[in-house]
């Protein structure tokens, strides 16, 4: 099956270009038209699911070729249904289209053991070989040196000391954030929109967080002001919600200068059961020019659930109890004990 798929994604001759928008309009049918609300905006409320099994980053083997055929997603649907069929470990975010190339279903968590697919939701097969679709090659801009430095000083950091406190931890580990917006795939990866004439609300499923984005013409906060989520103003381009967002925390990401960062987020309905949403990421600190993200959303019928990160959650004691007992270990094997 791996030498199959990898055969046909090596014919280049398969794969010809369609806008990502075009095939959300050919599903949509053409008689659909956009809702809009009581105050005449585009309505963009529901829970909306980011199932897209689409990477990041576009893989090797598809050179320049931006879009697949629909030849090439039946064939990805189906090795989907053979993958989720079976009792293997879950695949998280990328790793459906990794095991679909391969054939092999890698763990996400080796040491510790994994989720099965029980705990995964049903993805989602879009036609873009990449979710980067700026720069045109897929992939993200190089990393500033600044980057690359900061990123080997916390590796050392994390291998010398995993848990001195709860400090060392990641924000995730520690319940406070999985980062603003969150566009993992596949696990708690639901957004639900509510929307007001002068506020759009976004609440994401990850640790419940919820965006109070104002559309009323007013400035950002003062730049001493730094937060978690940054700060966020929308305003209506036409039929497109654009959502600029400003303020962040130098802590609330992983590289240098994040309170430089700038992120403008596009949202477009364009079916019925479709939402375009796209961002910007200027990166200063990170990244040596900007990059932009096309993702599919899925309109769901459910409800979010609470992701109710504290409840139960014994992780982080374990987790400095037992580097303590580690500490232990060493002292009494220095001496000799």
């Amino acid at each position: 099956m791996s030498d199959s798929f990898a055969r046909k994604a090596a014919m280049t001759g398969l794969l010809f270009f369609v806008t990502g928008m075009g095939q959300a309009w050919a599903q949509s049918g053409a008689d659909w038209q956009l809702p809009r609300t009581i105050d005449g905006q585009p309505d963009l409320q529901g829970v909306w699911a980011n199932n897209t099994i689409t990477p990041v980053e576009r893989p090797d083997v598809f050179g320049d070729k931006e879009i697949l055929t629909e030849e090439d997603q039946i064939f990805l649907q189906q090795r989907i249904r053979e993958i989720t069929q079976e009792d293997g470990d879950a695949l998280f975010g990328e790793g459906v289209l990794a095991a679909a190339f391969s054939g092999e279903v890698k763990s996400y968590d080796p040491s510790t053991g994994n989720y099965d697919q029980a705990w995964m939701a049903q993805r989602s097969v879009h036609n873009r070989t990449s979710q980067i679709i700026e720069p045109r090659n897929g992939k993200y801009p190089p990393r500033t040196e600044e980057s690359i430095a900061q990123s080997r000083l916390m590796a050392d950091r994390r291998r010398d000391h995993p848990a001195d406190s709860w400090l060392d931890r990641p924000l995730s580990e520690r319940c406070i954030s999985y980062g603003s917006p969150y566009l993992g795939s596949g696990y708690n990866s639901y957004w639900q929109i509510i929307q007001a004439k002068d506020h759009v609300v976004i609440l994401q499923e990850m640790i419940h967080d919820a965006r109070i984005i104002p559309l009323t013409p007013k400035p950002h906060a003062d730049e001493k002001i730094k937060l978690w989520h940054g700060d966020s103003r929308g305003y209506w381009d036409g039929d497109t919600l654009v959502i600029e967002t400003t303020n962040y925390s130098d802590e609330s990401g992983y590289g240098p200068n994040t309170s430089a960062k700038v992120n403008v987020e596009r949202l477009t309905r364009v079916g019925p059961d479709s939402l375009q949403y796209e961002i910007t990421s200027n990166d200063p600190g990170t990244y040596t020019a900007p990059y932009t993200r096309q993702i599919i959303f899925d309109h769901s019928e459910d409800p979010i659930f609470e992701y109710a990160c504290h409840e139960g959650n014994y992780g982080m004691m374990n987790i400095l109890s037992g580097h303590r007992a580690e500490e232990r270990f060493a002292l009494e094997a220095a001496a000799g004990k």
